[in-house]
């Protein structure tokens, strides 16, 4: 048994830290088989010399976050500790970020990971930005919150939201109601970031007026898109036709942010994701960044990463040919 001892500068740092009731101290301590405590701004870490200096070096970039103002959860822990255990420790300053937009609750909305930050800094720098990632790593949330700041700062007039209408299991036909009605379930978590970013009243003066338009993929042929922050959400679903239909209706001013995720491809099997080809076709051009977010950059959940990660794995397993599964399981 062993131990070591850190001094802080900041008792309020430490209380950030640490966490209500020391729930955050307590994640360290369970993760890493340690037992921490604090006195007189002193942090005194024991256990086994190894899981020591885990301990000791994610403490150092939590206080080193607390000290920047950065709010410290469970999920910023478990990603730092991630960080410390894959030899990553030197990245941990650059996770301090800046806000993106303040919610219409004044909450304010920053990249919770390395991944996240990538990704937004290439929507703020690049004119088409594809954002490829499982679920839960916030593809879509940021690529709002964006599209949100770039309208309070004048420097687009649109905001468009669109997204394939893939139909699974029910016809839009049989749906009842006008098409409106029909295609609002597939654009519901459109709806549910702007009225996160902008408050629904705010949200509804300003479909009145034109300035955010909601629609199916559809409805963006023909067309082009000046002064306009576009979004196209669940790209994994469109055709290599209407990806190449979407991307050429950018006009100038103009910004667009492709999301999709490649492990949930709704598509018939004979046909191509557009998504999928964009990303082969558009590589390394310039003014056009890809992005790939992995299971690491999950913020939702602590379970839904560990879902992603299962997934991947009985992917790559299932990608094998039948003969070297076979001999993996004799071993």
């Amino acid at each position: 048994m062993a131990e070591t001892t850190m001094s802080v500068d900041r008792l309020e740092h430490i209380i950030s830290v640490f966490g209500s009731f020391d729930e955050n101290l307590r994640l360290i301590e369970n993760e890493l088989g340690v037992r921490i405590t604090d006195r007189n701004s002193e942090i005194s870490i024991s256990g086994d010399i190894e899981q020591i200096d885990l301990a000791e070096r994610t403490v150092e970039g939590l206080l080193s976050l607390a000290a920047r103002g950065e709010t410290i959860d469970s999920g910023s822990v478990r990603y730092v500790l991630g960080l410390v255990r894959s030899g990553k420790a030197d990245q941990i300053q650059n996770l301090a970020r800046d806000v993106i937009c303040i919610t219409a609750k004044g909450k304010p909305v920053k990249p919770k990971t390395l991944g996240q930050k990538a990704y937004v800094e290439a929507i703020l720098n690049k004119t088409i930005t594809l954002g490829i990632g499982p679920a839960g790593t916030g593809k879509t949330y940021l690529a709002v919150a964006a599209a949100v700041a770039a309208f309070r700062d004048k420097t687009i007039n649109r905001i468009i939201l669109t997204r394939p209408a893939v139909e699974a299991g029910e016809r839009l036909g049989f749906l009842p109601g006008d098409l409106q009605s029909k295609v609002d379930p597939y654009l519901r978590p459109l709806y549910d970031a702007l009225f996160d970013m902008l408050g629904p009243d705010t949200y509804n003066k300003y479909l009145e007026r034109g300035n955010i338009e909601v629609a199916p993929l559809a409805y963006m042929r023909g067309r082009t898109l000046d002064d306009s922050f576009i979004i196209l959400d669940e790209a994994q679903n469109t055709s290599r036709e209407q990806m190449k239909m979407f991307l050429t209706r950018l006009g100038f001013g103009s910004k667009i942010v492709i999301t999709g995720d490649l492990t949930q491809i709704d598509l018939p099997e004979d046909k191509t994701s557009g998504l999928k080809e964009a990303a082969r076709v558009l590589e390394g051009m310039e003014d056009i960044a890809i992005c790939r977010l992995t299971g690491s950059d999950v913020v939702r959940h602590q379970l839904v990463s560990k879902i992603v990660e299962a997934y991947d794995r009985f992917e790559k397993v299932k990608g094998k040919p039948q003969q070297q599964r076979t001999k993996e399981k004799k071993r």
